[in-house]
C-alpha cells in the first residue's frame, strides 16, 4: 500500500475522502454526523472534491451525490470500517480524514502522513454504558493505547478544548492537534415561547445520554409546575426502557416522545421551550446546546461532560450541573421565574450568533491543508 503524492498548486482544490461509521441521515445519527455533513458540504462549496465513505442501511442508495458531495455506502455496524479502510488505500485521494466515534478506521497505518484524525469526544466513561464492561475494556484499550500509538504522528482535529486536553492526556503530540469548534446555523423565524412552561431534550435515545435523568428530573419537580411538559425528540434502541420509565412515573400526559424530526421542527420545539436538557455522560462540544441558544433556550447540562463546559457559558445561557440533584434544582429554578429565561434566551442569541459553519469549515480546510503541505514536504 502507498500514499497518492501529488505537487500542490497554490490554493488548488484538494481531493478529501471522510471515513465515518454513520452519516447525517443514519437513523442513528447525532450532532457529530450533522457537523460531517455542513463541513463536507461547505468544502464542496469551496471547490473540494469530497466523498464520505460510511455504513449502507435501509433508506438510502449505497452511491449517491448530495449537494456536491458524494456517498459510499458500504458495510454495517462492524463492517464498515473494514470497508471504510480498504478504500482509503486508493490513489485517488489527497487527504483521508479519519472520523473517530470511539475506534477509527486506521487509515493511518497505509497513510501516515495524508490521515487528518477528527475526534468529538474521548469515551473513557461511554465505553461500558454503551457495550457493557467486557468489550467496554477492549473499545477503551483501542481508544487510549493503539489509536494514540498508531496516530503519532497523524494531524488531528477535537471540537473542543476539553477533548484536545484529553487526547494530549493520552499521547496525542500537542504541536499536531488544533480545535475547530463547531457551528450553528440561526434560524431565520421561530414561534414564540409558549406561555406553558415545558423543557425539550434533543438526543439519540441511548443509555450514554442518559434521557431518564430528564423524565426523573420532570417528575419530581411537577408538584410546583402541574403544568409542565417534556417533549423528547430522537430515536435509538433506548425508546421503549424510557418509555417505561415514563409511564411507571406516572408521566404519560406529561411526557411526549417525538422520535426524528426535521431542522425546522427541532427548532421550532426549541424556541417553544422554557428549558432545553442535556444530561448526556460526555459530550465533545454539545452541539445541541448552541443550536438552543440560537432559539433562545438556555440549557442545563453536567459539568463532568466535558464539551459542555465550552457550548455552554454557566449562568449566561444555562448552567452546568454537578449532579442529577442539582439539574433538578437549576430546572425548578428556570421554571419559577420566566423573566430569568427571557433574560438567558437573550444572552443565547449573542452566543450563538458567535459560532457560525464558516468558521468551522475554515478551520477544517487549514487543517486539511497543514496535512497537505506535510505530506508535499515529506
Amino acid at each position: 500500500m502507498s500514499e497518492h503524492v501529488v505537487e500542490p498548486a497554490g490554493r488548488a482544490p484538494l481531493r478529501v475522502l471522510v471515513l465515518s461509521w454513520r452519516d447525517e441521515w443514519h437513523p442513528e445519527a447525532g450532532g457529530s454526523e450533522r457537523t460531517l455533513g455542513q463541513v463536507a458540504r461547505g468544502l464542496a462549496e469551496r471547490g473540494h472534491e469530497v466523498t464520505i465513505a460510511t455504513a449502507a442501511y435501509a433508506g438510502r442508495p449505497r452511491d449517491e451525490l448530495d449537494r456536491g458531495v458524494r456517498y459510499r455506502r458500504r458495510g454495517g455496524r462492524l463492517g464498515v470500517y473494514g470497508k471504510g479502510f480498504l478504500h482509503s488505500t486508493s490513489r485517488g485521494y489527497d487527504v483521508v480524514v479519519d472520523v473517530q466515534n470511539g475506534i477509527p478506521f486506521f487509515a493511518a497505518v497505509a497513510r501516515p502522513r495524508t490521515t487528518l484524525l477528527v475526534v468529538h469526544h474521548v469515551h473513557r466513561e461511554q465505553w461500558p454504558v454503551a457495550v457493557g464492561p467486557v468489550a467496554g475494556r477492549i473499545g477503551w484499550f483501542i481508544e487510549s493505547r493503539l489509536s494514540p500509538l498508531v496516530h503519532r504522528a497523524t494531524h488531528a482535529v477535537a471540537v473542543s478544548s476539553s477533548t484536545a486536553r484529553e487526547l494530549e492526556g493520552l499521547g496525542h503530540p500537542g504541536d499536531r492537534l488544533v480545535v475547530v469548534r463547531n457551528g450553528s446555523d440561526l434560524p431565520e423565524s421561530l414561534p414564540p415561547r409558549d406561555d406553558r412552561p415545558g423543557v425539550v431534550v434533543v438526543s439519540r435515545l441511548v443509555p450514554h445520554k442518559q434521557v431518564e435523568h430528564a423524565i426523573e428530573a420532570v417528575a419530581r419537580v411537577r408538584h410546583r409546575h402541574p403544568d409542565l411538559r417534556l417533549r423528547i425528540i430522537g430515536e435509538g434502541y433506548h425508546r421503549h426502557e424510557l418509555e417505561v420509565l415514563s409511564d411507571r412515573l406516572g408521566l404519560h400526559d406529561q411526557v411526549e416522545f417525538l422520535g426524528r424530526v426535521g431542522d425546522d421542527e427541532r427548532d421550532a420545539e426549541l424556541a417553544r421551550a422554557w428549558v432545553h436538557l442535556l444530561p448526556s455522560l460526555k459530550e465533545g462540544w454539545g452541539l445541541v446546546a448552541v443550536e438552543a441558544a440560537a432559539c433562545g433556550t438556555p440549557t442545563l447540562a453536567y459539568r463532568s461532560a466535558g464539551g459542555v463546559n465550552e457550548s455552554v457559558v454557566h449562568g449566561v445561557t444555562g448552567y452546568l450541573c454537578d449532579d442529577q440533584a442539582d439539574l433538578e434544582r437549576r430546572l425548578d429554578g428556570l421554571l419559577s421565574d420566566r423573566s430569568l429565561v427571557e433574560r438567558m434566551g437573550m444572552d443565547c442569541g449573542i452566543h450563538a450568533a458567535a459560532h457560525s459553519w464558516k468558521s468551522a469549515v475554515d478551520g477544517f480546510e487549514d487543517a486539511l491543508r497543514s496535512v497537505a503541505r506535510g505530506r508535499t514536504r515529506a
